[in-house]
């Protein structure tokens, strides 16, 4: 347990202490297990980093197994921006103690999201304290839309990847995120591929691990 989360962790390959810290937080109904699973895929290009997959703090409220950042039983943005403010604090506390507990800075530190996870990622890196190294997001969208991206929020380096047939979170999410973190000066990147619905293939994962390693330190 780290910061009052059920932890996975994997590496660093490298036989030192880590020099970099890549968190992922997993989708709505899944848990810590599923995305460390990328965590061996990554660490070939990342070797000096530890990965850390928590599970999310809440058991999911739509399905009979998992675990969720907030609920999604009323589909509305009001409620959804509730859900991720309720949870915000608790992901920074998890963030804060991670750090203090590997010895690293917020520099040193990459948060990478999937559908849920993607979207509490995008909210919760631009608003702490001090600025994450980046974000890399799978299949997710960014809440509260313009709204949101105030002047108190980091402008991090950020790396957005979709699936063209994805039809639970459909790529026009990916669209109107892109076009959002560009108009406010966000160093955005990312791609939306054909023939990928709902997941992560050999394209978005050599396209992330090319993203971190750029916005790492080495």
């Amino acid at each position: 347990m780290d910061g009052e989360f059920r932890t996975y962790r994997y590496g660093p390959l490298a036989a030192t202490k880590p020099r970099q810290l890549v968190v992922l937080l997993h989708g709505l109904g899944s848990d810590g297990q599923d995305l460390i699973s990328l965590a061996p895929i990554f660490a070939q290009g990342l070797p000096n980093a530890l990965f850390v997959s928590p599970d999310a703090p809440f058991p999911c409220d739509i399905a009979p197994m998992g675990y969720q950042w907030f609920s999604l039983q009323e589909w509305t943005e009001d409620a959804m921006l509730k859900g991720i403010e309720k949870v915000r604090p608790l992901v920074d506390n998890f963030l804060d103690k991670l750090l203090k507990s590997t010895g690293l800075s917020e520099a040193d530190m990459a948060l990478v999201g999937f559908s849920q996870g993607t979207m509490t990622s995008l909210y919760v890196a631009p608003r702490r304290q001090n600025a994450c190294a980046g974000v890399l997001g799978y299949s997710g969208a960014l809440l509260g839309g313009k709204g949101q991206m105030g002047t108190d929020t980091h402008k991090l380096p950020t790396c957005l990847i979709h699936g063209v047939s994805d039809t639970v979170v459909p790529v026009s999410a990916w669209h109107q995120a892109m076009e959002i973190l560009r108009k406010a000066d966000v160093p955005v990147e990312g791609d939306h591929f054909p023939n990928l619905a709902h997941g992560i293939d050999e394209r978005g994962l050599a396209a992330g691990l090319a993203f971190l390693r750029k916005i790492l330190p080495a």
